[in-house]
């Protein structure tokens, strides 16, 4: 294996697929987790995004004993009291699906008037050794509005219904080059790339 090779404990392959194109222009190649079915699921029972992509990161850097990434990324609605928080993938229940968190979210936001549909997108994001030591950890904001009803069939969660104010278009209808410049998960590895590119050398 490459020595610029980094896993991806993450099963979402939208967000694999995001974090590879993110990571590919710094010359990284990023495995998704599922390239190893013998890794279990990694229970996510922290408090916050980042305590969640620390565990994520670590505990497959042991079973692997290899350089992992660990992310963690959720939508806080503001009338909602920053719910869905760090249940946003499991929002709608066991078996949630993005349908079902898209439906449940809209409902639940019925009775908010437009100016009060403020949301914003985090993400937190982690990279562990093989020793399950966290060597980098850093997070981004997006900040944004829910709409009543979708745009968009690109990205992937809460995307098409995310409006991003100052282009009048949703997650779901801005291109990935746009997305990578100024999405949650874009400015996290914003932070995250000049850290990880200082500790290279210890691949």
């Amino acid at each position: 294996m490459s020595s610029r090779t980094i896993v991806l404990a993450s099963r979402n392959k939208k967000k694999t697929k995001e974090v590879s194109e993110i990571l590919a222009m710094v010359g990284f190649t990023v495995l998704p987790v599922t390239d190893f079915p013998n890794v279990g699921e990694v229970e996510e029972d922290g408090t916050t995004f980042a305590e969640n992509a620390a565990k994520k990161a670590s505990q497959v850097a042991r079973e692997l004993n290899l350089w992992v990434i660990g992310e963690d990324s959720g939508l806080n609605v503001d009338a909602l009291n920053g719910a869905p928080g760090i249940y946003s993938a499991r929002y709608s229940g066991e078996g949630a699906t993005d349908e079902r968190n898209n439906a449940k979210l809209i409902a639940d936001l019925a009775d908010a008037a437009d100016d009060k549909r403020g949301a914003g997108y985090i993400c937190s994001v982690a990279l562990s050794n093989p020793a399950g030591e966290i060597r980098v950890a850093c997070e981004g904001t997006c900040r944004g509005r829910i709409l009543r009803e979708a745009n968009g069939d690109g990205g992937f969660g809460y995307d098409p219904y995310f409006l991003i104010p100052e282009y009048h278009l949703t997650f779901g209808q801005l291109s990935s080059v746009v997305k990578h410049r100024l999405s949650h998960r874009a400015r996290a590895f914003a932070k995250f790339i000049p850290l990880l590119m200082n500790i290279s050398r210890e691949f």
